[in-house]
């Protein structure tokens, strides 16, 4: 009876909670170990902020951050509670030109070895102040654009955008863009915007998460600290027009393509005569050899209706494009409305007509 009793004292001690506790190992977790700070101007310092995670179960102890020059300072917390989130700042002094790639080394008793942390960018000496140059008003941030057009995008290409921002309240901003696509990345620089300066928001797009051939619209917002709510006069639109893939039409078979002839690609809206709507026709022919097929038919703005009698066209055929223009929508535009084709034609893939108006 001795040696049953002592049986199950062990195993009480040894399956105890804080026994439990030992064996569950600190986790440390990083939302990205890796991050572009994109560019800066010279001796302009500029920051990286890494989001980390205590998952452990018990209060994580930072020892110590140590960069790996002096050129860079570092800002954390020395402890973290069970669970809670936090961040590592690293901060290079920009007074090298060119790419930079900076490093520091973290130790705590959230993992066995060190975790290490990278802040990658470049140092511009042509770096321009756009100061004075934000017409567009979003609280106290002012910037130059609030609409973003990447154009004529083959598949695999990785154009780049910028808007410039300024910076124009009293407090410290942390301006973001919120509600990216999976097809878009933006990164701000400086992501630390003191008051009275101004930073770069560059956006890529990434073209062959795109998956259909033409327009592609979404809408981004403007946040001026991580966080903030959606505001819908904060948005910034995005089109994005990817072409066709013309393989099909090798030199050898060009002379076999459609090809596209079209009456007008401007149809001018500048007088509406007092009236609410305005049409125009525009007359698509075939003047090619095989079918002439409209994929796409797409608008970039409001205040357009658009009716296509048919969408492939044989050879030696017409047909027509009616467009109907509705004044009290295209006063309100802030880009400029067109309408977007997209064909078999290899020599017209894409095909713009451009509304003009006052």
């Amino acid at each position: 009876m001795k040696k049953k009793y002592l049986f199950i004292l062990f195993s009480v001690l040894t399956f105890s909670p804080s026994h439990l506790l030992t064996l569950n190992a600190q986790r440390l977790t990083a939302k990205s170990t890796t991050l572009d700070v994109g560019a800066t101007g010279y001796e302009q310092p500029i920051t990286a902020t890494f989001e980390l995670r205590n998952k452990g179960l018990r209060r994580l102890v930072i020892e110590s951050v140590k960069p790996d020059c002096g050129c860079t300072s570092v800002e954390y917390p020395k402890e973290v509670g069970m669970g809670e989130r936090f961040t590592i700042k690293m901060t290079y002094d920009a007074r090298q030109l060119g790419h930079f790639q900076k490093m520091c080394q973290v130790k705590s008793n959230g993992t066995k070895k060190p975790v290490y942390l990278t802040m990658t960018g470049v140092v511009k000496t042509d770096m321009r102040d756009y100061s004075g140059e934000y017409p567009i008003e979003m609280g106290d941030l002012l910037l130059d654009a609030d609409a973003l057009e990447f154009d004529d995008v083959n598949k695999g290409d990785v154009p780049v955008k910028e808007i410039h921002i300024f910076n124009n309240g009293k407090k410290a901003l942390r301006p973001n863009l919120m509600h990216l696509p999976p097809y878009l990345q933006a990164i701000t620089s400086p992501d630390h915007l003191l008051p009275g300066r101004s930073a770069t928001i560059t956006v890529k797009l990434l073209s062959e998460k795109l998956r259909n051939y033409g327009l592609t619209k979404t809408t981004l917002y403007m946040a001026h600290n991580p966080g903030d709510k959606v505001r819908q006069d904060y948005a910034i639109e995005v089109a994005t027009v990817l072409l066709p893939d013309m393989k099909q039409f090798q030199k050898q078979n060009k002379e076999l393509a459609p090809v596209l002839n079209m009456s007008d690609t401007d149809v001018d809206f500048t007088d509406f005569g007092g009236k609410p709507k305005k049409s125009a026709t525009v007359t698509l022919k075939n003047d090619g050899q095989s079918p002439l097929k409209i994929s796409s038919l797409q608008l970039f703005t409001a205040g357009l209706k658009v009716t296509l009698q048919k969408s492939e066209i044989a050879p030696g055929q017409s047909t027509h494009l009616k467009i109907t223009g509705i004044a009290a929508d295209l006063q309100k535009l802030r880009t400029r409305p067109r309408i977007l084709m997209i064909t078999n034609d290899p020599d017209h893939a894409k095909v713009v007509v451009n509304i003009k108006l006052r």
